[in-house]
């Protein structure tokens, strides 16, 4: 099918994008102590020079003691960030545009022996999953405190230069366990038996991080249904829960949802073919971001169990980008392994295109 469309420019608020890929964020633990190095900074300028609409970088965590469950991922804070102005300023020479990922893990155990992750733990309700014990649940002082962390981080990065940011709400993390009735049972504000009452802590988020950086200024979401904690959950069973769900974030701020699936051509509800993205963009009205093994066989998650993929044709999700399901296409081990996928796909070039071994994932190509 023509790419025409997949790249053609984009606009929303100040951030203006050549084309409609987005290099996914993804964890890379590059960073000794929490600061990217040169090659972290040169890892995301040659996807910038090689034609990568957006960058998002991967996760990089807030100030708080637990933020991070792992000392190489890297943290958007303190002495971290002239290293990240490094890195904005090298990815703009470069014809790049970028956000940073903002992230607290929330109560996810450490899989490290040889660090401990500072305590205290924070969650919403002293729990990793359902039934499943781990951290502590955040006072009223800690949420605060967390709030303003977020709001502090998406300051830095206007005043460093980055083009927009973006929340990771998704994946079973903090702000995803705040969501999640099975890990979040509190009996305060910042908990109920509805989503959108769960949603108020990522909804004050937001609206610290909206009162923090202004207007014009883009604030992406990353949202999930399922979680790493447990692949099959769905939070908004209907249409109807899922517009409860999002539009008070959209009221709070968020200016595009990046609508997380392990497949983006999978249907979000019975009835219609519409993927995340695609309900989120018609019940809101917001431009979303669908991702989801895109270019490549098999889907991300497998990789960590050894399984390598080949190149997928682009088809299915070119026939859907075409009908206005959603704005822009997020790729993640496509852009791991080859930082000239935009470029090859671009002009025609498949039979450039790399197959995806794991062992990508050991180097900072």
């Amino acid at each position: 099918m023509p790419l025409n469309s997949l790249f053609s420019p984009f606009q929303c608020k100040t951030l203006k994008l050549p084309n409609r890929i987005v290099m996914a964020p993804m964890t890379r633990s590059f960073s000794p102590g929490g600061i990217p190095t040169k090659e972290v900074t040169e890892y995301y300028q040659r996807r910038a020079a090689a034609a990568v609409g957006l960058i998002i970088s991967e996760g990089t965590v807030i100030e708080r003691p637990s933020s991070s469950n792992d000392p190489k991922v890297p943290r958007f804070w303190g002495d971290a960030l002239p290293a990240w102005k490094q890195v904005i300023d090298t990815v703009h020479a470069a014809g790049g545009v970028m956000a940073p990922q903002l992230w607290h893990v929330g109560a996810v155990r450490n899989r490290r022996t040889d660090w401990a992750v500072p305590e205290p733990i924070d969650s919403p309700s002293g729990l990793a999953a359902p039934g499943k014990p781990y951290g502590t649940a955040m006072s009223d002082e800690s949420i605060a405190d967390t709030i303003a962390a977020f709001a502090r981080a998406a300051g830095d990065a206007k005043r460093l230069g980055f083009d927009a940011i973006e929340l990771h709400g998704a994946h079973g993390y903090l702000i995803d366990q705040f969501f999640w009735d099975g890990t979040n049972h509190r009996s305060d504000s910042f908990g109920g038996a509805t989503l959108p009452q769960r949603g108020k802590f990522a909804a004050e988020i937001l609206r610290a991080v909206r009162a923090e950086v202004g207007p014009d200024y883009p604030v992406i979401i990353r949202l999930s249904q399922w979680k790493q904690q447990d692949y099959t959950v769905q939070m908004a069973r209907t249409p109807q829960e899922m517009e409860a769900w999002l539009q008070p974030l959209a009221d709070a701020g968020a200016d595009i949802f990046h609508c997380s699936q392990r497949r983006f051509w999978e249907p979000e509800f019975a009835g219609s073919d519409l993927n995340f993205a695609g309900w989120a963009k018609k019940l809101t009205g917001k431009p979303t971001i669908t991702v989801g093994s895109v270019g490549l066989s098999g889907e991300f998650l497998a990789a960590f169990g050894g399984e390598s993929s080949q190149p997928a044709p682009l088809d299915e999700l070119l026939r859907r980008f075409d009908r206005g399901d959603f704005d822009l296409v997020a790729v993640g081990r496509a852009l791991i392994n080859d930082p000239q996928w935009v470029q090859k796909v671009r002009d025609g070039r498949r039979d450039e295109l790399l197959d995806f071994s794991p062992a990508a994932l050991g180097t900072l190509y």
